[in-house]
């Protein structure tokens, strides 16, 4: 399957030129086309901001809700529908932040969907302030003395949540991000995937030299270690490295449709079965 199967007629792209984003859209349509999922089996899932316009310009069914709400709506319409592919999408502010309490239980709840956070380490569609993984000492026209905050660790909290599949990936190398969102996609049950990216209009100090500099592919490490995994994540906030790689992989860990025993004695999805009116007329009397 070709790329272009994902790619609208006359779509207006929003984005500044230069903007990470574009790599990260094309990157994706690349996977999506090599495992050949029809873009009437896919579902985008997104928030609000500039990363979370990804779905407008796919061809593709999407769904495009609340700032910060992008993952509970993907994981009812997977649920609802398991052939299909569910991917959530948004930036680092959408997803860590206004999302982070939804980030937080849909790890918990291991929805068969994935996950991908464009992390450009600040709030680009409202012009520059921090976002919750930007660098401390990192001024912006709010923040005018510089963050005074830890920035927050995605990759530490997945694993400590036992999320069932974390990765982290950098635009600056679009085969390596390719890769792993295939990864993930196949992978059953919840997958995150933290790409970086710049934005280069209003974080001019996280830009594509400093994620070459700042980032490195990790070696010779084995995904299903978990403490070795949690140490490799911790590195982000001991020394400011950040690892790009598989780092976690739980594949013991059952996918939320399946401990809900949605699809026990019928594997059709729960819109195609017949409605009993019957049973819903009682459970409605109830109350």
């Amino acid at each position: 399957m070709d790329e272009k199967h994902f790619t609208p007629e006359n779509i207006d792209m929003a984005w500044c030129p230069g903007c990470g984003d574009f790599g990260i859209l094309k990157s994706l349509k690349k996977a999506l086309a090599e495992l050949e999922i029809a873009p009437e089996n896919l579902v985008m899932v997104s928030g609000i901001g500039q990363a979370a316009k990804i779905p407008q310009y796919l061809n593709c069914h999407y769904f495009n809700g609340l700032h910060g709400r992008a993952l509970s709506p993907a994981t009812a319409i997977q649920a609802v529908n398991p052939h299909l592919t569910v991917i959530a999408e948004s930036g680092d502010g959408d997803m860590y932040g206004e999302g982070g309490n939804h980030f937080i239980h849909t790890i918990r709840r291991n929805p068969n969907i994935t996950n991908i956070v464009h992390n450009n380490m600040v709030y680009g569609l409202t012009k520059g302030q921090a976002s919750p993984t930007s660098r401390r000492g990192f001024k912006t026209p709010v923040q005018v003395a510089g963050v005074l905050l830890e920035p927050f660790n995605p990759l530490a909290v997945a694993i400590a949540l036992d999320a069932s599949f974390v990765a982290r990936t950098s635009i600056t190398d679009p085969d390596h991000t390719k890769a792993i969102i295939k990864q993930a996609i196949r992978h059953e049950g919840y997958s995150l995937v933290d790409i970086l990216q710049p934005c280069v209009s209003f974080n001019k100090i996280n830009t594509y030299q400093w994620f070459k500099d700042h980032a490195y592919p990790i070696e010779n490490h084995d995904p299903h270690d978990r403490r070795a995994a949690f140490d490799l994540a911790l590195q982000e906030s001991e020394n400011g490295k950040l690892p790009l790689g598989v780092l976690y992989v739980n594949p013991d860990k059952v996918p939320y449709h399946k401990a809900a025993g949605l699809y026990e004695s019928d594997s059709s999805p729960l819109w195609q079965r017949p409605l009993d009116r019957e049973k819903l007329c009682t459970l409605i009397a109830e109350y």
